[in-house]
């Protein structure tokens, strides 16, 4: 809770505790003078026929901590623990014009790219 300036919303306790309890759900938070600064977030998502991969559900780093190489620390930190838990990859999503992103993404050993579109379905207020 004590990072909730760098969540696109306020966390919502329940949700919070509900990621946190699942061993799937992966939470790195970067500080700086006990202050968070940073976080990115995983869930490993099995497969049938796949196996386990990671998702990097989201990364951010507080404005006025950026080009400081924190986002390559936290990347690198999942990633990490991706490769220890056994995943045969980890993959993201993030919009062609996020530059930050891409170029975060890309220093810690992402190569790949692709024309994929994402579709949503809104199932239920996020209230």
């Amino acid at each position: 809770m004590q990072a909730a300036q760098l969540f696109d919303g306020p966390p919502r306790p329940d949700a919070v505790q509900r990621f946190l309890a699942d061993p799937k759900h992966h939470l790195f938070i970067a500080y700086s003078d006990d202050r968070p600064v940073g976080f990115v977030s995983g869930v490993e998502l099995t497969h049938p026929d796949k196996g386990t991969e990671m998702f990097l559900y989201e990364l951010a780093v507080d404005e006025a901590f950026r080009e400081r190489g924190i986002g390559k620390a936290l990347v690198t930190s999942l990633r990490d623990l991706a490769t220890e838990r056994g995943c045969y990859d980890m993959w993201v999503l993030t919009d062609q014009d996020n530059e930050a992103a891409l170029r975060t993404y890309r220093i810690t050993g992402a190569d790949e790219s692709s024309e994929h579109v994402m579709l949503t379905w809104p199932l239920a207020s996020k209230g």
